[in-house]
C-alpha cells in the first residue's frame, strides 16, 4: 500500500478526519478532506461527527479544534508546527488597555494562544474581522496581534477607536514592496491579491485584499487571467486546481510558512497509527477561550 493509500484506510478504521490549512503542502491539501483559511476550518470543526480531528496547520488551530471540541481527539502531525504571530501580545498589556479605555473590546486574531483568546471579548479571522468589528457595540478596539490587519479593519470601520498592538505575520511582513514592483513590471496586466496581514505598502499596491479564501474566491470570478498573488506560496494549489486558464505569479522571494510545510504524509501515517501529538488544553483554560471562539461563530454567521 502506498502512504496515502495506508491514511485513507486508517481514517476509516479510526473514524478520522483530515483537516488542512491553505498554506499546507499540496499533497496535503490533496488527501485532507477539509481545506480552508483559519475561519472555515474553525466552523467545520464544530460540525464534525468524526471522533478524530487530523489538523494539519499549527498549534493555535489544533488547540481552536480541541477547545471547541472537547470530547473529541486532535492530533497534530508536528506539534512544533508553531505560529510566531500567536505569542506576540501579552496579558499585562491587555490589563493596562482595559483600565486606560472605557467601553474596550479586546478582540484577538485567531492567530493567537488559548491563553490570549480567554483574556479576550470575540476572537475573529481576516474573513471575519470586519464584519465582527462592525457588529460590537463597543466604539474601543484593541486588536491583538497583527497591526497589519488591525489597520486594514480600521480602514473598513472609521466609526470605531482602534488601539494597536505591534505583532505581526512574518511571512507576509516580509514581503517586500520592490519585489512586488518587480513583478508588476514582469506582468503589467496582473491584478494584485493581497492578504491584509502585508505590510501597508503592498496593500496600497493591491488591486484586492482579503483573507486566503477571499483572493481564491476573487480569482476564480474576476474575468482576468493573470494575478500576482501576495499570501502564503501553499494557496497556488487550490488557485491553480480551480483555475487552470490562469497563471499565478508570486514574489521572487517567495512567501513560505516553514511552520506549516512541517506536516507531511509520513507524520499524518505515523499519528493515525498511534495516535500521538494529541492536543491538550487544560479544562478551565478551555471553558474560558471558548467564550471568544463562540462569540465569533455566533457574529459571524
Amino acid at each position: 500500500m502506498t502512504v496515502t493509500e495506508e491514511i485513507n484506510a486508517l481514517k476509516k478504521e479510526k473514524d478520522a478526519v483530515i483537516l488542512a490549512h491553505y498554506y499546507a503542502n499540496p499533497e496535503i491539501q490533496d488527501i485532507a478532506d477539509y481545506v480552508g483559511d483559519s475561519f472555515y476550518l474553525s466552523r467545520t470543526a464544530v460540525g464534525l461527527k468524526n471522533q478524530t480531528i487530523v489538523f494539519c496547520g499549527v498549534s493555535f488551530m489544533g488547540e481552536s479544534a480541541k477547545i471547541l471540541n472537547p470530547e473529541k481527539t486532535v492530533l497534530m502531525p508536528d506539534l512544533s508546527a508553531d505560529c510566531p504571530m500567536a505569542h506576540m501580545a501579552d496579558i499585562e498589556t491587555i490589563r493596562r488597555m482595559r483600565e486606560q479605555y472605557e467601553d474596550l473590546a479586546v478582540v484577538c486574531y485567531i492567530n493567537s494562544t488559548a491563553e490570549l483568546k480567554q483574556h479576550s471579548d470575540v476572537c475573529v479571522t481576516s474573513a471575519n474581522a470586519v464584519k465582527i468589528v462592525k457588529a460590537l457595540p463597543n466604539r474601543n478596539i484593541f486588536f491583538i496581534p497583527d497591526k497589519n490587519l488591525a489597520r486594514y479593519v480600521a480602514e473598513q470601520v472609521p466609526e470605531k477607536h482602534f488601539i494597536f498592538h505591534n505583532g505581526y505575520c512574518p511571512v507576509h511582513e516580509e514581503m517586500q514592496l520592490h519585489e512586488l514592483e518587480n513583478a508588476k513590471a514582469e506582468h503589467p496586466d496582473a491584478l494584485v491579491l493581497s492578504h491584509p496581514e502585508c505590510s501597508k505598502a503592498v496593500l496600497a499596491r493591491s488591486d484586492y485584499i482579503g483573507s486566503t479564501s477571499g483572493i481564491i474566491r476573487y480569482a476564480s470570478e474576476n474575468g482576468h487571467d493573470e494575478f500576482i498573488v501576495c499570501t502564503e506560496t501553499g494557496v497556488r494549489w487550490k488557485l491553480e486546481k480551480d483555475n487552470p486558464g490562469k497563471r499565478f505569479y508570486f514574489t521572487k522571494t517567495e512567501p513560505v510558512c516553514r511552520d506549516m510545510k512541517l506536516n507531511t504524509l509520513e507524520k499524518i501515517l505515523h499519528v493515525l497509527k498511534t495516535g500521538e501529538n494529541a492536543v491538550e488544553v487544560d479544562a478551565e483554560l478551555a471553558r474560558t477561550s471558548k467564550k471568544p471562539l463562540d462569540r465569533m461563530l455566533a457574529l459571524a454567521k
